[in-house]
């Protein structure tokens, strides 16, 4: 896709520690260029292993024009295709999920297996070779547990990195042995980056998340020191390394790995304990399942939060999981899909309660959405400027920006490159940040 020099010269005087010029958050030409050079060139996470529990099980997931088909295969594998049937294009399936035994187009009755290749195509002649007429494949990465495809035909290679780093943190949650509790996709009349710079800082949190802020420390939102808040946040930071030693004994790694810009598969990590002696996050800080996760013994094992470039989070506990994706719909507007995880043999009205284990983020949520809209008609007025960052709340904003803006260059002068050879040592600060999604 061609660049516009207007667009090139906005990327080449982003002013750091700044936000983005209204064009970023407005404009139809930069949107289509977003989806060309942000998301359909790196991983996006799109979906969690507990989607498609058995063979034949499926999703469908849009980007863009795109429709992907996520399927188990019989070996127990996730696979993922094109949802577009080789012989005249029709779209094989059609809802958003379901389970299948082989892929069959509902026009012609092309048949595929769940491996992709065509198995049965009526009247097509002997001449027909069925083995160049597979189903067209995406790159596909199961991250222990959580879903993510690239629809490059040569994704970042990095992803590696991110592999080696995040298995030892999420493993001990066994997300792949859970099952979805709730689902919900939300709206919000906003840019996607908007929603994603939304996550990236709790700035707004005392202000605007009461459910949010029972579990969390209010000293983990990212301060500016303070003779009025020095003792606070100095026996946070010391329940913070206290709370690491002995997570990291008890073989739980904690400790913050930030690899946000460097990376082109940009991520970051940390492990954080919860407020008034808490086990989750939910209205009284208790566990919402009595069903623990994995071979979890206890339930006060703080919040593990995981955040990915360009469009997703999670929060893992001792209790239950919940994860974050974030799809691009237009310039101003962005699907949110949240899904709550809990053990697979926890059982509801019993173990769990739907409702008090969806409270917490139901609320954020659509506080959040709110947010962003503001955010979204602010950038739409002639008086909008870019605004400068706080040093202390919002350097995770600008680490997303400055993502975003290099992956925008990178793309910029060489469309179909990655410099995704990128494996520089992992930064493990010792600045203690924590923002809320």
């Amino acid at each position: 896709m061609k660049v516009s020099a207007d667009v090139r010269a906005m990327i080449e005087r982003r002013k750091k520690n700044y936000s983005l010029e209204a064009p970023f958050y407005t404009s139809d030409e930069i949107f289509a260029l977003d989806m060309e050079a942000i998301f359909r060139q790196h991983w996006i996470q799109v979906a969690v292993e507990p989607d498609v529990p058995e063979p034949g099980d499926y999703i469908t997931v849009d980007i863009g024009n795109d429709s992907i088909l996520i399927v188990r295969d019989d070996d127990m594998q996730v696979r993922a295709f094109h949802n577009v049937c080789r012989h005249r294009g029709a779209r094989l399936c059609n809802t958003d999920k379901g389970s299948l035994g082989n892929i069959v187009c509902p026009y012609h009755s092309w048949t595929y297996n769940l491996n992709g290749d065509l198995m049965f195509a009526e009247h097509m002649g002997e001449q027909f070779d069925r083995c160049k007429h597979s189903l067209k494949a995406v790159h596909v990465e199961n991250l222990a547990g959580l879903i993510f495809i690239c629809l490059a035909d040569n994704p970042p290679a990095d992803f590696a990195v991110v592999r080696a780093a995040m298995e030892p943190y999420m493993l001990p949650h066994a997300l792949a042995s859970c099952k979805i509790a709730a689902s919900i996709d939300i709206i919000e009349e906003g840019n996607w980056k908007l929603t994603m710079e939304n996550n990236r800082e709790c700035y707004h949190c005392v202000a605007n998340h009461p459910e949010l802020t029972i579990s969390l420390y209010e000293y983990g939102f990212g301060y500016q020191r303070t003779p009025a808040n020095e003792e606070g946040m100095a026996a946070f930071e010391e329940t913070v390394a206290r709370r690491t030693a002995q997570w990291e004994a008890m073989q739980l790694p904690s400790a913050e790995i930030e690899r946000l810009a460097d990376l082109v598969t940009g991520f970051r990590t940390q492990r954080l304990p919860l407020d008034r002696d808490g086990e989750s996050q939910t209205l009284d800080a208790k566990v919402a399942s009595k069903k623990l996760l994995g071979g979890f013994e206890q339930a006060d094992l703080g919040g593990l939060s995981f955040w990915t470039q360009p469009n997703s989070w999670h929060h893992f506990m001792s209790d239950h999981i919940v994860s974050f994706s974030v799809i691009p719909l237009s310039a101003g507007k962005t699907l949110v899909r949240t899904k709550w995880l809990v053990h697979k043999d926890a059982r509801e009205g019993i173990d769990y309660d739907v409702d008090n284990l969806t409270a917490v983020w139901r609320a954020t949520n659509d506080q959040d959405r709110a947010l962003v809209e503001y955010s979204q008609r602010g950038a739409t007025s002639s008086a909008y400027e870019p605004g400068p960052y706080s040093p202390f709340t919002e350097g995770l904003v600008e680490k997303f920006c400055e993502w975003y803006i290099g992956r925008m260059a990178q793309y910029s002068n060489a469309p179909q490159t990655h410099d995704a050879g990128d494996t520089a040592p992992a930064s493990h600060g010792e600045k203690v940040v924590s923002f809320k999604r």
